[in-house]
């Protein structure tokens, strides 16, 4: 289980860091870890008391025992068919190593979990911004997901790290949307460019900041997009708009198409990643709201449905609190408090 040993050596790395911080990990890694740990407690606690109830009962394979392991794996809302499929390689390795150890069964359950994810994949998360050239990150979502805020968020972190940023407001079909994001810019610092007009089309809206994007030396504009699904075809045809105009100021260089999906609303979410992925070219995934959910397995989901990698994990309220998604501390992050013996 060369995997798990792989998991297995990260979470002593960390637990010794925990208790006296070593000279070979950065106190920024220790901090964002620990923020990994606490946002992600309520689906730790929620994965760990299963996981250890299930290997306390253990005495054979049996048909109570796959039902269990199937009602874990459905209750992380991993969605139906990678549910089975990691059931399937679950029972499978339980009967090849004729396991009659009930600890053995949590390294398997965690093993074969996240084995899942990484395979036929290379996890890619980057945003690719470089500070030479004009870059350009689009988000999408509907109503209610943090679409807003976690533009603030992106902002913030960018400007932090030395980017000149700007805001688009190009959803102009929401009421209120244009000044919340004001509201935003104001509080972090930066510019934003606004609608001239009532209903502008949002195609012209970010052309218009675009060239002030141009004339003011700004490197990176985040746009606030529509998040409207009624119409399909509407908004299809208004994010081809945008991206051509996207494409005349930077022809070169690639956009970061970013959809906002709230963690805590399971499988509409995923309904929500397919109805977009069908409109647009989605680039990768902001998952909002990880911290008030105990169903962790969505990350998996949205990776099993569309292929599509979730960049940025929201993991609590503050400006701060929006991390660029890292395998490794998000697994450390669950399976933590499991007791877990080689």
């Amino acid at each position: 289980m060369g995997f798990f040993s792989k998991l297995k050596s990260l979470f002593k790395r960390k637990t010794s860091v925990e208790k006296d911080i070593s000279a070979t990990i950065e106190q920024k890694q220790v901090i964002e870890q620990e923020k990994f740990d606490t946002g992600l407690k309520k689906s730790a606690d929620a994965l760990s008391d299963s996981i250890n109830k299930i290997a306390k009962k253990y005495r054979q394979l049996d048909d109570q025992l796959i039902e269990d392991i199937e009602t874990l794996l459905l209750s992380l809302d991993i969605g139906p068919a990678s549910c089975y499929k990691i059931l399937d390689a679950i029972v499978e390795e339980i009967k090849y190593q004729n396991v009659n150890d009930p600890a053995l069964i949590k390294q398997i359950i965690v093993d074969k979990l996240f084995v899942y994810y990484i395979q036929d994949t290379d996890v890619d998360t980057s945003i690719n911004l470089s500070k030479e050239t004009l870059n350009v990150i689009l988000v999408a979502g509907v109503n209610g997901v943090g679409k807003t805020t976690s533009i603030a968020k992106l902002a913030n972190k960018y400007k932090n790290e030395g980017f000149n940023v700007c805001l688009i407001a190009a959803d102009t079909f929401r009421a209120g949307a244009v000044a919340q994001l004001e509201i935003w810019a104001n509080r972090i610092g930066i510019q934003i460019y606004k609608p001239q007009r009532d209903k502008q089309d949002p195609a012209s809206v970010v052309h218009g900041g675009l060239e002030f994007a141009k004339n003011n030396n700004i490197n990176l504009v985040i746009c606030d997009t529509s998040g409207r699904l009624q119409n399909k075809i509407h908004l299809m045809n208004e994010l081809k708009k945008i991206d051509g105009v996207i494409k005349k100021f930077a022809p070169t260089q690639p956009i970061e198409s970013l959809l906002v999906l709230d963690a805590t609303t399971g499988q509409s979410g995923i309904a929500q990643a397919k109805a977009f992925s069908e409109v647009s070219k989605i680039t990768g995934i902001v998952l909002t709201k990880m911290d008030s959910t105990s169903k962790g397995g969505i990350v998996l989901a949205i990776k099993d449905a569309f292929n599509l990698p979730v960049k940025f994990i929201g993991l609590g309220e503050k400006l701060e609190d929006l991390e660029p998604f890292s395998l490794e501390m998000f697994i450390h992050g669950l399976v933590k408090n499991l007791d877990i013996e080689d």
